[in-house]
């Protein structure tokens, strides 16, 4: 049966009109914006409130984050003292400065006992100088950062570069969870870095012993009258001293060196890959050597109670003093 082309186009209209409602049907909601957009990121202050420093002498008396807005110099007090736990100071790439006429003070001075610290990215200048003979004299800052009598704990200092203090640059002690990691000192009168873990640092024109830790890594250490790198272990580091023992570990020592004008180039009881000389001392000691070589003008090259694959030379003395020696003439 054919279907007429009038019923067809009635029932396609019948359909449509069960679709299209009317424009009453359907609620109207207001045409008035809201108002202005909310913010959709968190502020600085919101993700990690600071504190700026813009003045010196200061004091962080609560725990929180603080940085350096610009560099700061004080002419005979601290430039900034820690006396709470739980602070992190951004020196912002910035110097803490002093013109004390004698030296005195603190770069950053940590309070007695404190702990859970960061300090990094900046510099502490004094203006102390080594008068070339070992004696350090002058204006500036006694100590660069260190704690007041009792070490810090949990603490790290990164990125610091310390110069002209003197007494110590950075001084944590070696008794705590301290690292120092990627900082520099130069021309301090005694201790260059002292921490139980260092790593990635320098310490030269040192009165006293220029790198001093438990734990010392790829790290270079330059002294006058104390050891160049003094550390229960020690690796991929180099120390020289002028009067005192280059490089001493009284643990493992690898992949070191160590130089000396007048005592033992590199001294360790476990020594591997090691180098050590000296121009009146022995050039390299140890209680078992593997893999290392020492030589002295005059002393002893290397002198060790069991040595593999090692070799000693000497202008003026014995090449070699070894009680046990394999894998070598």
């Amino acid at each position: 049966m054919k279907t007429s082309p009038h019923r067809l186009l009635l029932a396609a209209a019948l359909l449509l009109s069960a679709f299209c409602l009317p424009l009453s049907a359907f609620s109207q909601g207001s045409l008035t914006p809201p108002g202005a957009p909310g913010p959709t990121m968190k502020t600085l202050a919101q993700i990690e409130p600071r504190t700026p420093i813009s003045t010196a002498p200061f004091t962080i008396s609560q725990p929180g984050s603080y940085y350096l807005t610009t560099n700061l110099t004080v002419s005979g007090t601290n430039a900034i003292t820690i006396a709470t736990n739980g602070v992190t100071l951004d020196l912002n790439g910035f110097t803490l400065a002093s013109t004390a006429p004698s030296a005195s003070g603190y770069g950053i001075l940590i309070n007695n006992g404190l702990s859970d610290l960061a300090i990094f990215n900046g510099h502490i200048r004094g203006g102390v100088t080594n008068t070339g003979s070992g004696t350090y004299n002058g204006p500036g800052f006694r100590n660069g950062i260190a704690g007041s009598v009792e070490a810090p704990d949990n603490t790290r200092i990164t990125g610091v570069s310390v110069s002209g203090c003197l007494e110590a640059g950075i001084d944590l002690g070696i008794g705590n969870a301290t690292v120092v990691e990627s900082c520099m000192v130069h021309t301090v009168g005694n201790c260059g870095i002292n921490a139980n873990t260092i790593k990635s640092s320098a310490a030269q024109d040192c009165g006293g012993s220029a790198i001093f830790g438990r734990e010392v890594s790829d790290s270079r250490g330059e002294s006058h009258t104390g050891s160049g790198v003094y550390a229960a272990s020690a690796q991929n580091c180099y120390g020289s001293s002028s009067t005192s023992t280059g490089l001493s570990v009284y643990n493992t020592a690898q992949n070191c060196s160590g130089t000396s004008s007048s005592a033992t180039g590199l001294y360790a009881n476990n020594a591997q890959n090691c180098y050590g000389y000296s121009n009146y001392g022995g050039g390299l000691l140890a209680h078992i050597a593997i893999g290392c070589s020492g030589y002295s003008s005059s002393g002893v090259g290397l002198t060790a109670y069991i040595a593999n694959s090692c070799s000693g030379v000497s202008s003026t003395g014995p090449a070699q003093s070894i009680t046990y020696k394999y894998n070598m003439p």
